[in-house]
């Protein structure tokens, strides 16, 4: 017994799974759309919230899910790394770093607040440093030299107030190696 198949039958069946096939192509590119789209306007909202335009580092930026709510935190970025230079974040660098925070403007009901929350609860990944440095760099690469400067004394005495933090007697005056070859890379980024 030979099994016959309707030509109509296999016409149908051949139309619908076309039919599958082009709607999923169509919601794939749809949603790649989406993403690019999203990814466009976030890149925009950072290049206005940093002041940065440089299309390398917005993409890095975005990569770490950074946002103009959050760029804030970006800048506290040498603070926590500083912090965790030695492989643990002391309490009472923590403070000096949530301290640091406060003055800057980030406030505890921000997203950069979060950000810098998960930060201090674990030592970030290198990318995190990484995008800082680029951010750091493009950023000095649009200042004047005495901007350039001032941004750069600025950071540097941030940092070593989160270093001094935990280090020597009552937590004044001893800078450990590790801390101190952390600044000196900060300070490299914004020369």
């Amino acid at each position: 017994m030979t099994s016959h198949t309707d030509p109509h039958v296999l016409a149908d069946r051949k139309r619908a799974l076309e039919e599958q096939f082009f709607a999923r192509q169509e919601r794939e590119l749809v949603e790649r759309v989406h993403r690019e789209a999203a990814a466009k306007e976030r890149r925009a909202n950072l290049a206005a919230a940093s002041g940065v335009h440089d299309a390398a580092v917005l993409d890095r930026l975005v990569d770490l899910d950074l946002d103009g709510a959050t760029i804030a935190a970006l800048g506290l970025v040498p603070l926590v790394a500083v912090a965790w230079a030695d492989g643990t974040l002391e309490e009472r660098e923590r403070e000096a770093v949530l301290r640091a925070a406060g003055e800057a403007g980030v406030s505890r009901d921000t997203a950069s607040y979060v950000l810098l929350e998960s930060w201090l609860e674990r030592p970030p990944a290198p990318e995190l440093l990484a995008a800082w440095k680029d951010y750091a760099g493009a950023l000095a690469a649009s200042l004047g030299a005495a901007e350039r400067e001032s941004l750069r004394r600025e950071m540097v005495s941030r940092a070593r107030s989160v270093a001094e933090a935990a280090g020597g007697f009552l937590g004044m005056g001893k800078i450990s190696d590790a801390e101190e070859a952390k600044i000196a890379e900060l300070e490299r980024a914004l020369s």
